[in-house]
């Protein structure tokens, strides 16, 4: 994992953190419609290139979390699956099974809100993008408007309890 500040064109700080309020955005539309808020953007040379949110309820696919739902809509977009200069903001640190699939796009770097300590896959409860276990590393900048989308998701489990 890579903690670092951004390269010289790259992202900055406060680019960073316009992305993550409109992963943020993207996250409350998909609460409102019942589902997780996790809202994720991919971004190419300064320009979003696809979103998703959180959706396997409503489309009954346990494999439709928001990052995998952006990851397609850029391959698509792009008709290529390797996203090499892509960088993705999401509002919760990615899964195992998001890991696996930003490993495989090639993204180049993952900007997240709030860890999340049962499943996260990067640096909460496993560490898969650390330098070394795959063929492709990731630039990692963690806890951008953490606050935030804890918030958003503390809001969401109380409302859903009662």
């Amino acid at each position: 994992m890579n903690d670092k500040a951004p390269a010289d064109g790259e992202e900055c700080a406060a680019t960073d953190v316009q992305w993550m309020d409109r992963a943020l955005a993207l996250a409350r539309q998909g609460a409102a419609t019942g589902e997780v808020p996790v809202g994720a953007i991919l971004v190419l040379h300064g320009r979003q290139i696809a979103v998703g949110w959180n959706c396997p309820i409503s489309t009954r696919d346990p494999t439709a979390h928001a990052e995998i739902q952006a990851l397609r809509a850029a391959a698509g977009g792009l008709d290529n699956y390797r996203l090499p200069d892509a960088t993705l903001y999401v509002t919760l640190e990615p899964c195992v099974m998001c890991v696996g699939a930003l490993v495989h796009a090639r993204v180049k770097r993952l900007v997240y809100a709030a860890p999340e300590p049962r499943t996260g896959a990067v640096a909460s409860r496993f560490q898969l993008l650390e330098a070394g276990l795959h063929n492709h590393d990731i630039q990692v900048t963690a806890g951008i408007r953490a606050d935030a989308s804890a918030e958003l998701l503390r809001s969401f489990f109380r409302q859903r309890r009662g």
